[in-house]
């Protein structure tokens, strides 16, 4: 009797305890796993691109604490629109657009956070403010929330979500389900009116050189 072999079906056994090392998976088959719910893939696509995207923030905001916040809200912000990446392959640059715009609302709104128009709502003041600058200042910003509520709704709602509740524009966009650019116009307008609100009904918490607001419509997204 004679034994034959098929060599084309042999598989070869390796000896007990080899560690087999495994592939790594790609960028794009994290992205489809993490698209259907795996939320270890997306921790993978955290681990890889964090250094990357903290060291972007920092290019755009010069600031390591910043840049920190900038990069966790960036993750965030992906992990919740991953589903909307329609090429796994392209996720390093989405999380790079993510980047830019996010640095802009921030940059942005911490530049609003310390003019001195009479739309802005939170006051910054120095330790060493005196006791009459500080009425002073408290006097305007309490003119500043009354006269938020004579403003329509939609701009009462749009300015209080933008500098109240620090949402994004694209977390407005979102929630008012409205284009970025209609929530762009409506804050322009809004910050306009509380302005002309402020000359007429509060006119002595105004500075008498203040000129007339001239807020460009925001970058920020």
């Amino acid at each position: 009797m004679t034994i034959t072999c098929d060599t084309n079906t042999y598989t070869s056994i390796l000896p007990i305890g080899t560690i087999v090392e495994e592939t790594p998976l790609t960028v794009a088959q994290l992205v489809t796993a993490a698209q259907d719910g795996d939320r270890d893939a997306f921790g993978e696509l955290f681990e890889r691109y964090r250094p990357a995207i903290v060291a972007l923030a920092m290019q755009r905001v010069r600031n390591a604490h910043e840049a920190e916040e900038l990069a966790q809200d960036v993750f965030i912000q992906a992990m919740q629109k991953i589903c909307q990446l329609r090429v796994p392959e392209a996720f390093g640059g989405w999380l790079r657009q993510i980047v830019h715009r996010m640095a802009i609302n921030r940059i942005t709104r911490g530049r609003l956070s310390v003019s001195c128009d009479p739309e802005i709502f939170e006051a910054t003041h120095a330790d060493d403010t005196s006791p009459q600058t500080a009425a002073e200042d408290q006097e305007r910003d309490d003119a500043v929330r009354l006269g938020l509520t004579r403003l329509g709704d939609m701009d009462q709602q749009t300015l209080r979500a933008f500098y109240l509740q620090g949402q994004t524009l694209i977390e407005m966009s979102n929630r008012f389900d409205a284009p970025i650019g209609t929530i762009k116009r409506r804050l322009h307008t809004a910050r306009k009116r509380l302005a002309e609100t402020m000359r007429n009904d509060f006119p002595a918490t105004v500075p008498m050189n203040l000129p007339e607001p001239k807020v460009s419509v925001c970058q920020a997204v």
